[in-house]
């Protein structure tokens, strides 16, 4: 594939790489395209019931996340990743299918609000968690640093079409509807996972044809013992569980918030979507111009520490003063610097692990501990909130936690950088299969 000049500029890839860049963007393009679709009206249906029920939501997923994970780790073990990639995708168009005919015949709304919330959590994370173990096994540590933000770009912009769709269209065709067009986003990702394959398999084998990447073999709950017997990956799930705690806290306080504030599911689901189109802005900007030199220069760990200092200073202003405006702004902010530079960082610290633990204990960490400590933390702030604490009173209990976090982060990038470069010292000695990289 021959890159025009201004392409290549844009794109911070080698003409070995492009094709794979630009298929993965396009991936995940369409697959946060469809989950913004839907991200916002499983935040109005959340509070549909009342925002008492959020820590039951929360505790519900994680549950249903703990009942799936297995299954996923077995379909890991036996299926080579060109199968069970769409195998995973196709299940949840399914489902948004039956979610689709239950709304629009307005059976059971409130439950199925409620299961809808939960599902929708699962999705999120289980579509991304999946997407990124594909980076992860596809581009090497010094790769994913040029790459990922420019593929981190590509879900920024679907992010942004998402609740643009549903700020146009939530109102005058009704919520449910815009369900078909998550179905549609998510067929589109699929054909995009395909023809990623086939770039890849084509250019690492163009001399004997292309061949299906090897299963990744082990057990279904290989992810497990995985990520105890590695304090690095215990780092890392520890660092996710601590992004949990401060997304919860603030998940709670914009709900409540919102919920006080703002009357009407229909401007409630237009708030949310403004937040997402905020986001996505500030995020597509940054990630085409600044998260792959940001990477390069300073580092993983400055900036996976990043977004813990957003959160000192937001429970800060929270703390100061706790209205709408401060909550909404805080939210936009955090949410910007994790997905352009705090996620690409994290991302990269997956590039230095075996091929296994980059699909389960990936997955497990990304997942079931993400949403434990969702489940964990959404009764913390109830139990808070019980005691008679504030929003601001709140904010400072949080504030120790996001300093602890900052720490964590500068180890576990010291450690990324080390690992990485042992990889590459050691590389010419073993056969490799990474995107690039010649046995």
């Amino acid at each position: 594939m021959t890159a025009q000049p201004w392409l290549r500029r844009v794109v911070p890839a080698t003409p070995q790489e492009l094709a794979a860049a630009l298929w993965s963007f396009g991936y995940f393009f369409a697959l946060l395209a469809g989950y913004y679709v839907l991200r916002p009206l499983r935040d109005q249906m959340g509070i549909a019931g009342g925002t008492r029920a959020l820590p039951w939501l929360f505790t519900a997923t994680f549950v249903t996340l703990l009942a799936v994970q297995p299954l996923y780790g077995a379909l890991v073990a036996k299926l080579p990743r060109a199968r069970f990639i769409p195998i995973v995708y196709h299940f949840f168009v399914l489902n948004l299918a039956v979610f689709w005919v239950l709304l629009a015949l307005d059976i059971a709304p409130v439950i199925v609000a409620r299961v809808f919330f939960v599902w929708v959590s699962v999705f999120n994370l289980f579509a991304v968690a999946v997407f990124w173990s594909f980076m992860a096994d596809l581009f090497t540590s010094e790769q994913a640093k040029r790459l990922f933000g420019f593929i981190g770009a590509g879900g920024t912009a679907g992010a942004l079409l998402g609740p643009t769709i549903t700020i146009v269209l939530a109102v005058p065709l009704g919520p449910h509807n815009l369900l078909v067009a998550a179905i549609v986003f998510l067929e589109i990702a699929v054909f995009c996972a395909h023809r990623l394959e086939r770039s890849v398999g084509v250019r690492q084998d163009a001399r004997d044809g292309p061949r299906e990447p090897a299963r990744v073999g082990g057990s279904a709950f290989a992810g497990i013992s995985g990520l105890f017997r590695s304090p690095y990956l215990l780092g890392v799930g520890a660092w996710v569980s601590l992004l949990s705690f401060g997304a919860t806290m603030l998940y709670f306080m914009q709900a409540n918030v919102v919920s006080a504030t703002i009357k009407g599911a229909g401007e409630q689901t237009r708030i949310f979507a403004s937040i997402d189109l905020a986001v996505g802005l500030l995020t597509l900007a940054t990630q085409v111009f600044a998260t792959g030199r940001f990477l390069q220069r300073f580092g993983t760990g400055i900036a996976a520490a990043a977004l813990p200092a957003v959160y000192v200073i937001g429970f800060l202003a929270i703390a100061w003063s706790p209205g709408l405006g401060v909550v909404l702004v805080f939210q936009v902010v955090q949410r910007w610097m994790n997905f352009a530079i705090a996620n690409p960082a994290r991302q990269v610290f997956f590039t230095v692990v075996h091929r296994e633990d980059k699909y389960k204990a990936k997955n497990l960490i990304d997942v079931v501990v993400y949403r434990g400590s969702d489940a964990l933390y959404g009764w913390v702030y109830d139990a808070l909130h019980a005691a008679g604490l504030k929003i601001g009173a709140i904010a400072l209990v949080a504030l120790p936690v996001a300093v602890a976090w900052m720490v964590l982060s500068a180890a576990l990038g010291r450690t990324q950088e080390r690992r990485a470069s042992q990889s590459a010292g050691s590389a010419p000695a073993r056969a490799s299969t990474r995107l690039g990289e010649t046995s």
